[in-house]
Formats: structure tokens, sequence, C-alpha cells
């Protein structure tokens, strides 16, 4: 017999340093989970990924197990590690933070091509460019 649901929760969480404290705590302890044991397994799974924001999804059963499912670091995050910059331009029509380069855009939409909807990898490549010019980064060819 399958077990039955009670909740699916999405966070995004830094890479090998959850803690039971908030944000993690308020968001998982309301539906009764062992939170030494998510962060746990949590810090073990995305320990190679250090630095990085990393959005999971937590499903929490009836029983008060849980799975979860990391997915890739948002486009944001892969593009500021690849430019080695802190944050993008707050006048990103105007004030531009550096220039991304062919191999580096299909680098990162090849990684992000799995969590996007894009159906080729053309069109993911065109959703992290978007993405990028609107933090201020100009985009190569």
């Amino acid at each position: 017999m399958a077990r039955r649901v009670k909740a699916v929760v999405r966070i995004q969480i830094s890479a090998g340093k959850a803690t039971p404290a908030p944000p993690i705590g308020p968001a998982l302890g309301q539906y009764g989970i062992n939170l030494p044991a998510f962060c746990k397994e949590y810090n073990e799974k995305t320990a190679s990924m250090a630095g990085m924001t990393v959005p999971v999804e937590v499903t929490i059963f009836e029983d008060r197990s849980f799975s979860f499912v990391t997915r890739t670091p948002p486009a944001v995050d892969l593009i500021k590690r690849e430019l080695s910059v802190e944050k993008g331009s707050g006048t990103p029509n105007k004030e531009k933070i550096g220039t991304l380069n062919r191999e580096a855009l299909r680098r990162i939409a090849e990684m992000k091509q799995k969590d996007l909807n894009a159906l080729d990898l053309a069109g993911a490549e065109k959703m992290v460019a978007g993405t990028a010019r609107s933090m201020g980064v100009t985009v190569e060819g």
C-alpha cells in the first residue's frame, strides 16, 4: 500500500549548511518530521555544491517520514559564480556587471535544462540568457 502524502514543501537552502534553525525549522517542523535527520541527509547530499543555494522539494508523508529531491541551483547563482561577482546590477539596463560568453551560457543551460520547461538546449539557452540580461550581464553572440 502506498504511503499517503501529507505535504510537499519547496525551500531553498545553502548547500551543506542546513540546520534545524529558521528558516528550515519553521517550514518543516510544523509537519512533525525529524529535522536533524533531514539536515544530515541534505548536508551529505549537497556537500559537493558548497557555497550555492540549492532548491529542495520535500515530500512529507502521513507517518511523518519524508523524502526529498534536490534541484539544480538557480540560474542567477550559476551566472554569478561563472562571472565571479557578488550580486547583479541594480540598474541592468544602464550598468553592466560582466559579459557571459557562449560556452559559459551553454554550460549553464545544459546544467539547468532538466529543471527548465524548455524543449531543447536552444530554448534553455534563451531562458538563461534572459536571466543574465535581467541581472545586467551582457551575453555574447
